[in-house]
């Protein structure tokens, strides 16, 4: 009897049942019963009031709060102990990053008051205490856009984006944007490659003063030439100089000309807007866009009412048949032609490829350039790819197939493509870039086109 008076062996046995009641509780998940239980009793001696984070505005444009608060909810560590997670393989090896599920409820402390989220779909609903709303709601949310933008800066991903028939919402589908091509490894003349350089910094500093001007802080590049001269490399390299995500549109699956806005409306800022093919598509009729669509998602009310800071990039094989309506400075700003290849690319092409910046065998190379033979710079890539292991056989196999190859290929271009200098130099007898003149940071080009925008190429500007 005196033992079961004892206050130790009292203490002893309490803190032994309180143990094995905890570990039933946990085992059997009735834990998480009585916690939920507690939870709706206390709710129900407070008032909440809900907040919606759609993730489409009513004209279905993407919300950015939106996206900056699934930022910031995917990074709390309470992801871990909600209902449902879903789990992903990272980037890293071996690593497993946790992302919402729909229908969760994820739990946040701020300033002392308990924050609640749901993910509905595609909204996001805030749930939080009436009495803590104006002490900690507009702070909460500054805190929220500052967390994320750190999130982002630090693992900045780029990703390419792809329109999508099958979806009524949400029309693009992404995939992590990887392509290695950049503005040094791409065949293209140093001066143009600097102009380029220069070009896009310009527009990058250019906020106020596009503002100051009334203009939409955009700019758009035609990059025109036969298949395989680079325009698929330099419109992956443009967007790794820049960081900017990558908007691939297949006209071919753009239903017609409200379909191609809401396209543009679901894109975002800091982002490069690329049309490919639109000559080959405009010469296949009928087609489900109107010219005046066209026009209008390159430079209609819809473009300056849905973000700014974006590069829209067009290519075509060549512009000669195209409609000038198109062309007109505003909706294309810089022209720069991707011709075949010349000795200058060739040599850019031996240093990537092969790690080469000299051979014997190059002047036999420049001589049968400057005969008149060319390639696409493709197509020699693929040579020199091909025998690596062995820089004289590749550069042999590459002479063989300018020789064979190359006469007939640059007759051909001649007849699609404008006469000038190109990304890689002019086609035939290895002739130097034309002399750059400068119109407020860019180069104005000489040409026949009714065109006033410019060409990077030359460096003169388009007249009539």
């Amino acid at each position: 009897m005196t033992i079961l008076f004892n206050p130790f062996f009292l203490l002893f046995v309490t803190f032994i049942v309180l143990f094995l009641f905890r570990a039933v509780l946990i085992k059997t998940g009735l834990i998480y019963i009585v916690k939920k239980k507690w939870r709706l009793i206390e709710d129900c001696f407070h008032v909440y009031q809900f907040f919606k984070v759609p993730r489409f505005s009513e004209s279905m444009q993407r919300n950015q709060l939106h996206h900056k608060v699934w930022v910031y909810l995917n990074s709390l560590t309470s992801v871990e102990d909600s209902d449902f997670t879903n789990l992903f393989t990272g980037k890293k090896p071996n690593e497993i990053v946790l992302r919402l599920d729909p229908n969760q409820i994820i739990e946040d402390d701020f300033l002392g008051a308990k924050i609640f989220w749901i993910n509905e779909d595609d909204n996001l609903v805030l749930k939080i205490r009436k009495a803590d709303k104006r002490r900690v709601l507009r702070p909460y949310l500054q805190h929220i856009h500052s967390v994320s933008d750190d999130l982002e800066d630090q693992k900045r991903d780029l990703k390419l984006y792809m329109n999508v028939l099958d979806s009524q919402k949400e029309r693009w589908r992404s995939v992590p944007f990887t392509h290695p091509s950049t503005l040094e490894t791409i065949a293209m003349e140093s001066d143009l490659k600097n102009k380029v350089k220069s070009d896009l910094e310009n527009f990058l500093k250019a906020k106020q003063y596009y503002q100051r001007l009334g203009r939409v802080w955009k700019r758009s590049y035609l990059l025109y030439g036969p298949s395989g001269t680079g325009k698929s490399s330099f419109i992956a390299a443009l967007a790794n100089f820049l960081s900017y995500d990558v908007y691939d549109i297949d006209l071919c699956k753009v239903s017609d000309d409200s379909d191609l806005k809401l396209l543009l409306l679901q894109s975002t800022a800091k982002s490069v807007i690329v049309v490919e093919d639109l000559d080959r598509y405009l010469s296949e009729k009928p087609t489900a866009l109107s010219l005046s669509g066209i026009l209008n998602f390159m430079d209609g009310i819809l473009t300056s009412s849905c973000g700014e800071e974006r590069i829209m990039v067009f290519t075509m094989n060549g512009k000669d048949e195209v409609d000038q309506s198109i062309l007109r400075p505003g909706r294309i700003d810089v022209h720069i032609h991707f011709p075949l290849c010349d000795f200058t690319a060739f040599k850019t092409l031996a240093n990537n490829y092969l790690g080469l910046k000299d051979h014997k065998l190059f002047p036999q190379v420049e001589e049968i350039f400057q005969n008149g033979s060319s390639l696409s710079p493709a197509e020699i890539g693929e040579l020199m790819m091909a025998n690596r292991n062995s820089p004289s056989r590749a550069l042999k196999s590459v002479i063989n197939a300018l020789q064979t190859e190359g006469d007939g290929r640059v007759a051909r271009s001649r007849k699609s493509l404008d006469e000038g200098g190109g990304g890689g130099g002019e086609a035939s007898g290895g002739n130097a870039v034309k002399e750059f003149k400068k119109l407020y940071g860019l180069l104005r080009v000489k040409s026949s086109r009714k065109s006033q925008s410019f060409d990077l190429n030359s460096g003169q500007k388009e007249s009539g």
